[in-house]
């Protein structure tokens, strides 16, 4: 027998993509992040991080998503959720440098609403967000031209979560429509309903479902879920008109783990246990849940709670590590707080800005020399600003 002849495989560019080998700019997946890292194990990586922050001085504000981890909090000049974040970047006109630990999304709206002359970095460019990228440019205009066939498309008003990429942010401004945090989505709905007849929701069904259901009294029946993955959204022209809120099938990864079983197990486990959760979990979550309340909601509720009391939070794990800890050393009866569900649920992405890569962003631009520098195009800023302004006159 002949020796085997080795096969010809050529790599496809999303196989490459997935290694770190290929770029893909106009996504909000992982993309290669030049230059040497420090080893992970480099004991000297605190030191090391102090001394470039140090040096940089007022030329940098380094801003710290609350799902960070703890070494990279331990960096922030600020923590918050994302649109804190990039309204205090934009308060900070004296810093040459926003270093962004946090996604993708979130240093492209700090990119926006920051001056020119300021430059923002994201320590790692695969730090991606992938409820963002469940929302691409083209499906959207698709999903326009849908809406447009079936009549409905000037009585709907495009409502974007924060948690969306430049490109849909502009999209919505261009069509008369807003962004929305999940702490003003309410607002948000009730602007886009006082404008229109219906609103497109994008990208994070949920959000847009347990708002309208649980803020704005709607039903469940007044709800459909566009699929850009099937012809004309799944959805039929009479499925269309018949709708009030019209939601893209995005959500995220994290808070779409969190399932009524959590809930029932952790109350059984825990007799007496407050559930809180992020309203971008799952309708029959939210219901079953005793506060639902944004990121900044949940910090508020356990500042506010009783000593002594038991909570179970539906929301990433970095973050609930970081207040049990905080919330169980309070010196009058500590509280009690645990992860809902039983499997350990980080944010991969966003665990994607580690030490290593905030120290390599740091000493580089300590060095003069500018890494994974966020840029939103001109025309893409502009209506994307216009749609966070909106949002930002909402009462």
């Amino acid at each position: 027998m002949s020796a085997a002849q080795p096969l010809d495989v050529q790599p496809t560019p999303l196989a490459l993509l997935l290694l770190g080998r290929e770029a893909d700019p106009t996504s909000e997946r992982g993309v290669e992040c030049p230059g040497d890292l420090p080893a992970p194990s480099d004991p000297g990586l605190v030191a090391r991080a102090r001394a470039a922050k140090e040096k940089l001085g007022d030329r940098v504000f380094v801003l710290g998503h609350h799902y960070q981890r703890d070494e990279v909090i331990a960096f922030a000049d600020v923590t918050g959720d994302s649109f804190k974040l990039a309204r205090e970047a934009a308060a900070r006109p004296e810093a040459e440098y926003i270093v962004f630990c946090g996604v993708h999304f979130m240093a492209e709206s700090a990119d926006i609403l920051t001056h020119a002359a300021q430059q923002v970095v994201l320590p790692d460019l695969a730090a991606g967000c992938s409820m963002a990228d469940m929302a691409g440019a083209e499906q959207v205009a698709e999903c326009w031209d849908v809406l447009t066939d079936a009549g409905v498309a000037e009585t709907t008003v495009p409502v974007s979560y924060m948690n969306s990429s430049a490109d849909i942010k502009a999209f919505t401004g261009a069509h008369g429509g807003t962004i929305c945090t999940s702490s003003n989505a309410k607002r948000a709905l009730e602007w886009a309903l006082e404008k229109g007849e219906k609103v497109l929701f994008l990208p994070d069904q949920h959000l847009g479902r347990n708002t309208a259901v649980r803020d704005l009294g709607l039903s469940l029946d007044d709800c459909v879920v566009y699929n850009p993955h099937k012809p004309g959204g799944g959805l039929t022209p009479e499925q269309l008109r018949a709708a009030t809120m019209i939601l893209w099938r995005g959500h995220c990864s994290v808070h779409g783990r969190f399932s009524l079983d959590s809930v029932n197990e952790v109350r059984a486990r825990i007799p007496g246990v407050n559930v809180l959760v992020h309203p971008e979990c799952k309708h029959e979550v939210v219901a079953a849940a005793d506060q639902v309340g944004s990121t900044e909601h949940i910090i508020r509720a356990l500042q506010d709670a009783p000593p002594g009391s038991k909570w179970a939070i539906g929301t990433e794990l970095n973050l609930v590590r970081r207040l049990a800890h905080r919330f169980a050393a309070e010196s009058e009866g500590g509280k009690e707080i645990v992860f809902l569900d039983r499997t350990v649920c980080f944010c991969s992405t966003m665990n994607r800005i580690d030490l290593p890569h905030l120290v390599w962003a740091l000493e580089s631009l300590a060095g003069g020399t500018v890494v994974n520098r966020i840029e939103v195009d001109t025309e893409t800023q502009k209506y994307a600003q216009l749609a966070l302004e909106r949002m930002l006159a909402l009462p």
